[in-house]
Protein backbone atom coordinates (compact mmCIF):
# COMPACT_ATOMS: atom_id res chain seq x y z
CA UNK A 1 0.00 0.00 0.00
CA UNK A 2 1.70 3.27 -1.14
CA UNK A 3 1.94 5.74 1.62
CA UNK A 4 0.84 9.26 1.65
CA UNK A 5 1.88 13.21 2.12
CA UNK A 6 0.66 14.51 5.61
CA UNK A 7 1.11 17.84 7.82
CA UNK A 8 2.18 17.61 11.01
CA UNK A 9 2.67 20.57 13.79
CA UNK A 10 6.37 21.51 13.68
CA UNK A 11 8.28 24.32 14.77
CA UNK A 12 5.40 26.64 15.71
CA UNK A 13 3.75 25.80 12.15
CA UNK A 14 3.33 22.51 10.10
CA UNK A 15 5.30 20.71 8.51
CA UNK A 16 4.81 18.05 5.70
CA UNK A 17 5.67 14.30 5.63
CA UNK A 18 5.24 10.89 4.08
CA UNK A 19 3.30 8.44 6.37
CA UNK A 20 3.60 4.75 5.13
CA UNK A 21 1.37 2.30 6.86
CA UNK A 22 1.17 -1.80 7.20
CA UNK A 23 -1.47 -3.68 4.98
CA UNK A 24 -2.77 -4.52 8.77
CA UNK A 25 -3.96 -1.05 9.29
CA UNK A 26 -1.35 -0.51 12.46
CA UNK A 27 1.71 -1.27 13.75
CA UNK A 28 4.29 0.70 16.06
CA UNK A 29 6.02 3.64 14.90
CA UNK A 30 9.58 4.10 13.20
CA UNK A 31 10.96 7.51 11.78
CA UNK A 32 12.52 7.65 8.74
CA UNK A 33 14.92 10.56 8.43
CA UNK A 34 16.86 11.52 4.85
CA UNK A 35 19.63 12.01 3.72
CA UNK A 36 21.14 15.65 2.94
CA UNK A 37 19.13 15.71 -0.86
CA UNK A 38 15.42 15.25 1.32
CA UNK A 39 12.38 13.75 1.00
CA UNK A 40 13.40 11.51 -2.02
CA UNK A 41 11.92 8.82 -3.54
CA UNK A 42 14.30 6.31 -1.96
CA UNK A 43 13.82 7.70 1.14
CA UNK A 44 9.90 7.49 0.78
CA UNK A 45 11.26 3.57 -0.42
CA UNK A 46 12.19 2.90 2.69
CA UNK A 47 9.51 4.13 5.17
CA UNK A 48 7.21 2.11 2.66
CA UNK A 49 9.97 -0.84 3.46
CA UNK A 50 9.50 -0.27 7.10
CA UNK A 51 5.40 -0.73 6.30
CA UNK A 52 5.69 -4.02 4.36
CA UNK A 53 7.21 -4.78 7.47
CA UNK A 54 4.25 -4.07 9.93
CA UNK A 55 5.64 -0.32 11.10
CA UNK A 56 3.64 2.82 10.69
CA UNK A 57 6.63 4.95 8.97
CA UNK A 58 6.72 8.66 8.94
CA UNK A 59 9.73 10.02 6.58
CA UNK A 60 9.35 14.06 7.57
CA UNK A 61 10.30 16.07 4.89
CA UNK A 62 13.09 18.39 6.49
CA UNK A 63 13.42 20.85 3.61
CA UNK A 64 9.65 22.03 3.26
CA UNK A 65 9.85 20.75 -0.33
CA UNK A 66 12.28 22.58 -1.13
CA UNK A 67 15.02 18.85 -1.80
CA UNK A 68 17.59 18.80 -3.89
CA UNK A 69 18.03 16.08 -6.78
CA UNK A 70 20.61 13.44 -6.17
CA UNK A 71 23.30 14.72 -8.25
CA UNK A 72 22.79 18.71 -6.87
CA UNK A 73 25.48 18.81 -4.22
CA UNK A 74 25.60 22.23 -4.07
CA UNK A 75 22.11 22.73 -3.42
CA UNK A 76 21.85 20.28 -1.14
CA UNK A 77 24.82 21.76 0.74
CA UNK A 78 22.57 24.94 1.00
CA UNK A 79 19.43 23.73 2.10
CA UNK A 80 21.69 21.94 4.86
CA UNK A 81 23.27 25.01 6.09
CA UNK A 82 20.24 26.71 5.91
CA UNK A 83 17.94 24.78 8.08
CA UNK A 84 20.61 24.21 10.92
CA UNK A 85 21.30 27.97 10.90
CA UNK A 86 17.61 28.30 11.20
CA UNK A 87 17.77 25.95 14.39
CA UNK A 88 14.92 24.57 12.96
CA UNK A 89 16.23 20.84 12.94
CA UNK A 90 15.51 20.60 16.93
CA UNK A 91 11.54 21.91 16.67
CA UNK A 92 11.16 19.56 13.35
CA UNK A 93 12.50 16.54 14.73
CA UNK A 94 10.38 16.71 18.14
CA UNK A 95 7.41 17.59 15.99
CA UNK A 96 7.77 14.52 14.37
CA UNK A 97 8.36 12.19 17.13
CA UNK A 98 5.21 13.59 18.47
CA UNK A 99 3.04 13.79 15.47
CA UNK A 100 4.23 9.77 15.07
CA UNK A 101 3.78 8.62 18.93
CA UNK A 102 0.43 9.91 18.51
CA UNK A 103 -0.67 8.73 14.98
CA UNK A 104 -3.81 6.85 15.48
CA UNK A 105 -2.26 3.80 13.46
CA UNK A 106 0.49 3.22 16.10
CA UNK A 107 0.40 0.66 18.50
CA UNK A 108 3.18 1.99 20.68
CA UNK A 109 3.70 4.28 23.19
CA UNK A 110 7.27 5.10 21.68
CA UNK A 111 8.57 5.45 18.30
CA UNK A 112 11.93 3.98 16.74
CA UNK A 113 14.28 6.70 14.43
CA UNK A 114 16.27 5.97 12.19
CA UNK A 115 18.69 8.07 9.83
CA UNK A 116 21.07 8.27 6.75
CA UNK A 117 23.71 10.55 6.67
CA UNK A 118 22.76 13.54 7.77
CA UNK A 119 19.88 11.69 9.00
CA UNK A 120 21.51 10.13 11.44
CA UNK A 121 22.87 12.46 12.85
CA UNK A 122 18.97 14.01 13.33
CA UNK A 123 18.04 10.58 14.45
CA UNK A 124 20.06 11.32 17.57
CA UNK A 125 18.76 14.69 17.50
CA UNK A 126 15.09 13.30 18.14
CA UNK A 127 16.18 10.92 20.80
CA UNK A 128 17.94 13.39 22.39
CA UNK A 129 14.86 16.12 21.97
CA UNK A 130 12.34 13.72 22.50
CA UNK A 131 13.69 10.98 24.89
CA UNK A 132 10.50 10.45 26.01
CA UNK A 133 8.77 9.58 22.56
CA UNK A 134 11.89 7.34 21.77
CA UNK A 135 12.04 3.95 22.21
CA UNK A 136 15.44 3.16 19.91
CA UNK A 137 17.79 5.34 17.61
CA UNK A 138 19.91 3.97 14.83
CA UNK A 139 22.48 6.58 13.42
CA UNK A 140 23.36 5.52 9.81
CA UNK A 141 26.79 7.14 9.35
CA UNK A 142 26.19 10.21 10.24
CA UNK A 143 27.51 12.82 13.00
CA UNK A 144 27.55 16.31 12.64
CA UNK A 145 29.91 19.23 13.77
CA UNK A 146 27.31 20.70 16.89
CA UNK A 147 26.45 17.27 18.24
CA UNK A 148 23.47 17.43 20.43
CA UNK A 149 23.51 16.93 24.19
CA UNK A 150 23.53 13.12 24.34
CA UNK A 151 22.41 12.68 27.85
CA UNK A 152 18.87 12.22 27.09
CA UNK A 153 19.45 9.23 25.29
CA UNK A 154 20.54 7.45 28.18
CA UNK A 155 18.90 4.25 28.24
CA UNK A 156 17.85 4.27 25.26
CA UNK A 157 19.38 1.83 22.76
CA UNK A 158 21.35 3.38 19.75
CA UNK A 159 23.17 1.48 16.79
CA UNK A 160 25.90 3.44 15.04
CA UNK A 161 26.07 1.63 11.60
CA UNK A 162 29.38 3.20 9.83
CA UNK A 163 31.92 2.22 7.36
CA UNK A 164 35.71 0.52 8.44
CA UNK A 165 37.48 3.35 7.18
CA UNK A 166 34.36 6.03 7.52
CA UNK A 167 36.18 8.52 10.10
CA UNK A 168 32.83 9.23 11.41
CA UNK A 169 33.19 5.65 13.14
CA UNK A 170 35.86 7.47 15.99
CA UNK A 171 33.62 10.46 16.01
CA UNK A 172 30.34 8.29 16.84
CA UNK A 173 32.96 5.92 19.47
CA UNK A 174 34.17 9.39 21.04
CA UNK A 175 30.00 10.30 21.68
CA UNK A 176 29.50 6.79 23.07
CA UNK A 177 32.28 7.58 25.73
CA UNK A 178 30.82 11.03 26.20
CA UNK A 179 27.18 10.53 27.12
Amino acid sequence: MPGQMVKFPANGGTADGYVATPAAGKGPGVIVIQEWWGLTDQVRGVADMFAREGFVALAPDFYHGKGAKIGEPDKAQKLMMEFFQADTATKDAKGAAEYLAKHPAVTSTKVGVIGFCMGGFLALLVGSVAPDKVAAVVDCYGVGQRMPDLKPLRGIPVLGIFGGKDHSAAEFAALEKAA
